[in-house]
């Protein structure tokens, strides 16, 4: 059968500046490695990856795939949540759910693709033992626990090799779904019911890989085959009742080209939905979370009736709301997108949620599902790296990430579980969005900050290298909007070979900007002026006797006095003492340079330097940070220098140190602002015409990071 389409709809209705009662914010951020037990190796890669709730509301767990653990979290105060330690599972942990003391737990033991196994896990909680077992059959990946507790249903996979031939189907053996009954707070392996899924499916039919499986009220199973793009709704004898093909879905104004640039103008062919996560919302409805993995991926939800009627189907409009927020990940443009993993679904009070994670952004959309065929967009929470579940709380207004990205081998962010809590104030996230304009303005790595006018302007860096763009801030707004961008050009053409870390208005509408060179990309240390129209007039090369010294930590920020265009240097170079770094001044009129010496706090673990120079009054303001994150930072600050006394010095001469003067602090705001981790990259700074400082964090175009910008006003320093 073929999905019959019921109704389309043109758009989501996208966030404008909410004015929320009842919005979900983020209360705690939960490092995983804290459950890692004392004298453990906590460098090791540890995950957080499907996460669900004890019946009381009060316990977390979540499987951890590279430790091979299930790992438990007291949540009674959500706001201060507590280690409760790992549970190891001999095997690969997939999937665990609570019911009263126990845990059952879907256990991955494969040796190979060929010869799949698993087990699904009792264990105790109290005891952290494991007191049953049951034999599965193959390799088991979601596990759902009836709404009644009377039983589970679990997916055995048996998942195919991406490396083997063409990494498509059929490769056996085939996978199936198992229900077990539950009594007792005990599964019984003796009345294990083994379903057969084959011959249903168009593509691959003598090969299911059944991906996610969810239970509604009536007993009946939702589960969806992924690379055969597949659905199948189980009856409560544990018979099939019915089945269709997802279908394939034509996206339009997306953006297709992986290519340093944000564009989102292009229309695709048909693309297999796909479907991965899926969750029941009534007894007759069911959403997917259409990731794709073979061939498909259409970068959005559905809602599908149980008849195989498709009731709602989000197209590009999840897409196009999160590129608002600064979250789209342009180097899976080619692929999957925003990559929407999983759904989550629940009732707080007498509004129905639906929870749709998105893998590749970092974010949870909120919708509200009050009417199933047309969803209210109301919120998008920042997730932390890549998001793989998600547990609704209702009975304590909280809703739950797992996080299952663990980037501590590059020296950034570890897995995290985030709590999230619902209530009667407005959103604190996002504190900026391009919502609004006529075309949508994408946008992301903002790494400086610049005011002229009465205006706002943030420039991005080389992340997005085929876009060098100025943007333009109304911080009038709540939360503050993007309403404006001019992209930076040379003879008409975006400009190459820029990584703009600095700018500063030049009085008459244009602006002259910091661009950090790398002379292993062949791109110039320089500061260059551009028009109002974006085009560069002028380019200054710095001195032939300072790129004697050069490493690719460059130009940080610029600022002007007057005729000097005064320029931080991020990191010591060659030629400078350690724990001092250059502020570079170049004269205007004399075309001459000079610099003084500028003294960075005692280095940690990681590296010091600078990342942002401004000026107000009678001081230049610099931001000082090292390159730590979460609770490893220890220096995220701005300090202050008096104007009188950058007094530069030849550079072929002894250069004076400045005196510096602490001003702010800024770590604990960045935990307290939307009480996430504190990120690494607090990059831009500049006061409005009121002489109020805004400070923005860069967030690496969401390579590697949690695509959370924080923007915002710290009032007169």
């Amino acid at each position: 059968m073929t999905a019959r389409l019921l109704s389309a709809a043109s758009a989501l209705a996208l966030m404008a500046s909410p004015a929320l009662s009842d919005s979900f914010n983020r209360i705690a951020s939960f490092p995983v490695i804290a459950n890692m037990a004392d004298g453990e190796d906590t460098s090791r890669p540890s995950s957080a990856e499907i996460i669900s709730v004890s019946e009381d509301g009060n316990t977390l767990i979540y499987t951890d795939s590279p430790l091979g653990v299930v790992g438990l979290i007291d949540i009674t105060d959500a706001a201060a949540p507590k280690p409760l330690g790992n549970i190891a599972m001999q095997g690969e942990p997939t999937t665990a759910h609570i019911v009263g003391g126990k845990a059952f737990v879907g256990v991955n033991t494969s040796e190979s693709y060929t010869e799949p196994s698993g087990r699904l896990s009792v264990v105790d909680i109290a005891s952290a033992t494991e007191t049953g077992s049951c034999d599965l059959g193959g390799q088991p990946d979601s596990v759902a626990i009836a709404p009644d507790g009377s039983f589970l249903a679990v997916a055995i996979e048996n998942e195919r090799d991406e490396d083997a031939g063409d990494g498509g189907l059929p490769q056996m053996p085939a996978g199936f779904v198992v229900k077990l009954p539950i009594a007792d707070g005990d599964v019984d392996c003796g009345q294990l019911q083994k379903i057969d899924l084959t011959g249903l499916a168009a593509v691959g039919g003598d090969d299911p890989e059944p991906e996610f499986v969810d239970i509604n009220e009536n007993g009946e199973i939702v589960v969806t085959l992924q690379e055969n793009n597949h659905i199948v709704v189980i009856g409560a004898d544990g018979a099939v009742a019915s089945h269709f093909d997802a279908g394939s879905v034509v996206l339009e104004n997306v953006d297709t080209k992986t290519y340093g640039r944000l564009s989102f103008t292009e229309t695709t062919g048909s693309i297999p939905r796909e479907p991965d996560g899926v969750k029941w919302i009534d007894a007759d409805h069911f959403a997917t979370a259409n990731e794709g993995d073979w061939k498909g991926g259409s970068r959005g939800f559905t809602i599908f009736n149980k008849d195989d009627t498709v009731v709602f189907e989000s197209g590009a409009s999840l897409e196009r709301a999160i590129a608002e927020i600064g979250h789209y990940p342009e180097k899976r443009s080619r692929a999957k997108g925003v990559e929407i993993e999983s759904v989550e679904f629940a009732r707080f009070g007498d509004t129905p949620y639906l929870f749709v994670v998105s893998e590749r952004s970092s974010v949870v959309a909120v919708y509200d599902l009050t009417d199933p065929a047309a969803p209210e967009l109301l919120q998008i929470l920042p997730s932390g790296i890549s998001p793989e579940g998600a547990v609704a709380i209702p009975s304590r207004n909280l809703l739950v990430t797992a996080n299952e990205a663990d980037l501590g081998e590059d020296g950034a962010a570890r897995a995290h579980v985030m709590i999230f809590e619902r209530q009667d104030v407005e959103p604190t996230y996002p504190m900026l969005t391009s919502a609004g304009t006529a075309d949508l303005i994408g946008w992301g790595a903002l790494g400086a900050l610049a005011s002229a006018d009465g205006k706002i302007f943030a420039a991005s860096d080389s992340v997005y290298s085929a876009m060098p763009s100025i943007y333009e801030i109304d911080v009038t707004a709540t939360p503050a909007r993007i309403v404006g961008q001019t992209v930076v050009t040379r003879n008409g053409d975006a400009a190459q070979k820029l990584d703009i870390e600095g700018i500063t208005a030049d009085g008459e509408g244009g602006f002259w900007l910091a661009n950090e060179g790398d002379a292993a990309k062949l791109v110039p240390h320089a500061i260059l002026h551009v028009d109002a129209d974006g085009e560069i007039t002028d380019e200054i090369g710095l001195p032939v006797e300072l790129l004697a010294h050069q490493t690719r930590f460059g130009a940080e920020g610029i600022a002007k006095v007057g005729d000097t265009l005064w320029v931080a240097m991020q990191r010591e170079w060659g030629d400078d003492p350690e724990g001092q770094v250059k502020l570079l001044a170049y004269d205007l009129e004399a075309e001459e340079w000079g610099a003084v010496r500028y003294p960075l706090e005692a280095k940690g673990e990681g590296w010091m330097g600078l990342s942002e120079i401004a000026v107000n009054g009678d001081h230049a303001y610099l931001i000082e940070r090292d390159n730590l994150i979460g609770d490893q930072a220890q220096v995220k600050k701005i300090f202050r220098v008096a104007l009188a006394d950058l007094t530069p010095a030849a550079l072929d001469g002894d250069l004076p140190v400045v005196a510096k003067e602490e001003v702010r602090d800024l770590i604990p705001e960045l935990k307290a602002l939307t009480n996430g981790y504190v990120v690494d990259k607090v990059e831009g700074l500049t006061f409005d015409a009121e002489g109020n400082a805004w400070v923005v964090t860069d967030n690496d175009g969401v390579d590697d990071s949690s695509g959370e910008t924080l923007f915002w006003s710290l009032g007169k320093l």
